[in-house]
């Protein structure tokens, strides 16, 4: 048995930065410049799953992202893990791309990419959190999808058992391959790039795609979605103090609870 598989990742702002992040009022994007910039933390779990099944079932890991040319340091990242191969889809036109608009331009570069019976990404990303790739990119791939997986155990050389998390527990569900599943934080504890797999990733392939990919008869990929306006949500709070003995203030705040009707 052995298993193509394909991981999407995306570079997202570092977290550890988002309180410097600024939007731009006259596009409704993220402001970038001087935020550095990490492996969305999610698909870096997709990545390690995709290699733990590799390492189960023999075949191949390959990525693939959409983004700047910066994004390339994702997939030299992915490489020193220890994928076989990388692709960047990186055109001006795909700039400010929304989810669907990615997920078509994703589908397309897969396709080329060649036969493949997986599709591994997060299962969301830390900037946008629609969750919604996994989803569209399957539409667009007419294959199966499961999001919010905690756990996948393959089923032959057709099919995978996963456990999917949902409210208040998890369902097991049967999808047939090729699909598209995306992980969980919990799924596993992804691995970091080592020296060795730094200096064995130079030799790895690495493909780069503009807008010509998609055919060169086909239109830029157009969002659907679009920021109509931006502005600063602010919260007032009238604060008052209750002093007293303990069963005093107590029985003060249930009155003032239930005089706002939050009781």
């Amino acid at each position: 048995m052995s298993l193509n598989i394909v991981v999407c990742i995306k570079q997202v702002p570092d977290p550890e930065h988002f309180d410097q992040i600024t939007l731009d009022p006259a596009t409704g994007s993220i402001r970038r410049i001087g935020i550095p910039s990490i492996t969305n933390p999610l698909d870096r779990h997709a990545m390690e799953e995709a290699l733990l099944i590799r390492q189960q079932c023999g075949g191949t890991v390959s990525v693939i992202t959409m983004g700047p040319p910066q994004a390339k340091k994702c997939i030299e990242d992915a490489l020193a893990m220890g994928a076989d191969r990388g692709a960047i889809l990186c055109d001006p036109v795909f700039a400010g791309a929304d989810s669907l608009a990615t997920a078509r331009v994703l589908a397309v570069g897969i396709r080329v990419l060649g036969p493949f019976d997986l599709i591994l990404c997060g299962n969301e990303s830390v900037d946008g959190a629609t969750g919604q790739l996994a989803p569209q990119l399957a539409e667009f791939l007419n294959i199966p999808h499961v999001t919010c997986a905690r756990k996948i155990t393959l089923a032959g050389e057709t099919a995978a058992l996963v456990e999917r998390v949902v409210e208040g527990g998890y369902l097991r569900v049967e999808v047939t391959l090729p699909a598209v599943i995306s992980v969980l934080k919990g799924i596993n504890r992804y691995r970091l790039p080592t020296a060795m797999g730094i200096m064995a990733a130079a030799d790895r392939e690495i493909i780069e795609w503009g807008c010509s990919v998609c055919g060169p008869d086909s239109p830029a990929p157009e969002s659907p979605t679009q920021v109509t306006e931006i502005f600063e949500s602010s919260l007032k709070r009238k604060v008052k103090m209750l002093s007293g003995e303990p069963e005093a203030v107590a029985g003060e705040l249930l009155k003032k609870l239930r005089e706002m009707e939050a009781l």
